[in-house]
């Protein structure tokens, strides 16, 4: 299967004009402009053709779509060990938030108890999105059943001032509050995270659905003034 040309194939000139402006950090003549269920369903096509494993040996991909093709083809894996691997490899070439964040393997659900090796391991990296990557990972799988402070504690560690770091740790803090929020509150009372994280958090909080109205009442009391 060609499948550059196939994702040629799929471009639609109005969803590039649009979804470019999600992500303007990535060259927008590297994107296709190819809406997101068409590559899951090349993907689930590559895999039923048997083209996946030499589409995964090329790396670096030159486009966008082949990035998130590449996520995806990732996904479907069901040995834990190989898509490690084959994260290992992709990570440092993730260049984007979207990219990032459509990287949800279906075998990792089964695999917590591994998981967190490789989540400690992935936030000790430079890379900014494989950063971004283990600290969403915590957020998916560690948050309900599988929770424990230590993993907030984890992520409140990392300082960065890459912009998509601390958004994510904007987003795991504001998640928690709604899955835990007695045990999440006290990072917001002491004041444990950088201010602008610190403030976001309470930001995402608010917009939740999940968090009660006098939560947030009080939530909004804990807001730091930038003077």
């Amino acid at each position: 299967m060609d499948i550059l040309k196939e994702l040629f194939s799929l471009k639609d000139e109005k969803y590039k004009e649009f979804h470019k402006k999600l992500i303007p950090n990535v060259n927008s003549d590297l994107i296709i402009g190819v809406r997101t269920p068409l590559v899951k369903k090349l993907a689930k096509m590559v895999i039923k053709e048997g083209d996946d494993a030499l589409f995964l040996s090329k790396l670096p991909h030159k486009y966008y779509e082949e990035n998130n093709l590449h996520a995806f083809l990732i996904n479907e894996m069901k040995d834990y060990d190989k898509c490690i691997k084959m994260l290992d490899e992709f990570l440092p070439h993730v260049d984007n938030w979207a990219t990032c964040d459509g990287i949800r393997p279906k075998c990792f659900k089964n695999n917590t108890d591994k998981l967190i090796f490789d989540i400690k391991r992935w936030l000790k990296s430079n890379e900014e999105y494989t950063i971004r990557f283990a600290l969403e990972m915590i957020m998916v799988f560690y948050l309900d059943k599988n929770f424990d402070e230590k993993y907030l504690k984890m992520a409140s560690k990392i300082k960065s001032d890459k912009y998509y770091i601390n958004m994510m740790i904007s987003w795991l803090f504001a998640t928690s509050l709604a899955k835990q929020y007695e045990k999440t509150l006290p990072y917001l009372e002491e004041k444990n995270l950088p201010i602008w994280v610190h403030n976001k958090t309470i930001q995402k909080a608010i917009e939740s659905f999940r968090i009660s109205d006098d939560d947030k009442k009080y939530l909004r009391t804990l807001k730091v003034k930038i003077k």
